[in-house]
């Protein structure tokens, strides 16, 4: 699970600035995905496996600052990712394009990260997480959560729209 969880904390990283609705399929049909994830099933969405292609074309700048107690925060801001997501048993694909999002995140010194997530992002609860997964989502929006030094999500808030992602490639 160990693995798993890297998996997604690097997931999470390359999608932060994610997606609306209703992507150009252009960038995909000319060039191979810049990343390709495979989670198998019951880990992003429960009953099948998930891929996860997604092509950088977009931009966004990173800041880190400290403050006066040594604590790290850093923000991520501006556009990423279009993403398509895969059902592997169906093929049906679900495909997202590059859109304004931020993600600031404090790094904690019990070794925990509170992230305020905002704009279009994926997020994808693993059964360890709490709520429990599986689940992967688009939230148009804020969300709110810790991340415990093991790797497990804690949603402290939900706020905006959201797409089930796993219910559309179903």
């Amino acid at each position: 699970m160990k693995t798993l969880n890297l998996l997604k904390n690097r997931l999470l990283a390359a999608c932060i600035m994610t997606a609306t609705l209703g992507c150009s399929s252009l960038a995909m049909a000319e060039t191979p995905p810049d990343f390709t994830i495979n989670f198998p099933t019951g880990i992003a969405c429960n009953g099948f496996k998930l891929r996860i292609e997604g092509w950088n074309v977009g931009n966004y700048d990173l800041r880190e600052t400290k403050d006066k107690f040594g604590i790290t925060r850093t923000i991520e801001a501006g556009t990423g990712y279009v993403l398509r997501f895969t059902n592997w048993k169906n093929k049906k694909t679900f495909e997202t394009k590059s859109n304004g999002a931020a993600n600031h995140t404090t790094y904690n010194s019990d070794g925990t990260q509170t992230v305020a997530l905002t704009g279009h992002n994926v997020v994808i609860l693993y059964p360890t997480d709490i709520p429990a997964g599986p689940s992967t989502s688009l939230y148009m929006g804020e969300v709110v959560f810790t991340i415990d030094t093991a790797g497990n999500y804690l949603v402290q808030s939900v706020s905006g729209q959201s797409v089930d992602i796993c219910a559309a490639v179903s």
